[in-house]
């Protein structure tokens, strides 16, 4: 008798800035239910999320520190010439959180977007030093300096692919959750040069983000839009929208999982 298959699921962890640590509060709740996270994908923040939890970080832990983390942990200012922070201070970060592996010694297969800036293209890390994926993959333009990878000028992954759904079939998924931390429809107080830049990211991604999250079986929305992407405050309150929307959603994807594991086996 054959045994039964269970489904890979794969996890896709938006980009938002500061948003984002409401992906924390989303892999609380899931793993509070038993539901484990096969393959896992991300954009931006969603990516360095993505990252520490696939090199085995408790998701409690990972608030924790993300409760404790300040600007001056994150950013380091320079004379702009392709942008304002050099990025050496999160990479650095980055490397800790993730003991310096490459994205195939992690414990849960990752794939890291980001996007090749000078020709406008997807680039899709599935190996390689984390820490330099993720550089690339969170480099807002305009804010962040460009990660340079073997020749190829990196920025943002959420410019061209802000929650890396199709990412995830590709790489065998068979269901698919996507958790979007978006700012959506609610409006923002626009202040400083920083604002300008993100509200205008934030808009180009919605518009081409609209199509490709019909791939996904399931979509996980956080209300945390009301939330600036840039300032690092609120953290504990974000991560907790993110367990309030994920809460909602727990019913329907053990319910999906149940489906899939029925239908597949008969």
């Amino acid at each position: 008798m054959a045994t039964k298959r269970k489904p890979l699921v794969g996890l896709a962890l938006g980009s938002g800035g500061a948003r984002g640590f409401a992906h924390i509060g989303v892999l609380k709740v899931l793993e509070a239910h038993g539901i484990k996270i096969d393959l896992l994908a991300g954009s931006s923040m969603g990516s360095l999320i993505a990252a520490v939890y696939a090199n085995g970080i408790d998701p409690y832990m990972m608030g924790k520190l993300a409760m404790n983390l300040r600007r001056k942990h994150l950013v380091d200012l320079t004379v702009p010439s392709m942008g304002f922070v050099t990025g050496d201070k999160i990479k650095q970060l980055i490397q800790l959180l993730t003991h310096g592996k490459r994205i195939e010694e992690l414990k849960i297969p990752l794939a890291i977007v980001a996007t090749d800036i000078e020709i406008g293209e997807r680039v899709v890390f599935r190996e390689g030093p984390v820490d330099q994926a993720v550089r690339a993959s969170i480099s807002i333009p305009g804010i962040f300096v460009p990660e340079r990878v073997d020749g190829r000028l990196l920025v943002d992954g959420g410019v061209i692919d802000r929650v890396p759904v199709t990412v995830l079939r590709d790489m065998g998924a068979d269901i698919v959750i996507a958790v979007d931390v978006a700012q959506l429809d609610t409006s923002m107080k626009i202040s400083s040069i920083f604002d300008v830049i993100v509200q205008t990211i934030d808009v180009m991604e919605r518009e081409i983000f609209r199509s490709r999250i019909l791939t996904a079986d399931l979509v996980i929305r956080p209300d945390v839009g009301h939330y600036s992407s840039i300032a690092y405050s609120g953290v504990e309150e974000i991560i907790d929208r993110g367990e309030s929307a994920a809460t909602e959603h727990i019913e329907r994807i053990l319910e999906m999982i149940a489906n899939w594991e029925a239908n597949d086996n008969e």
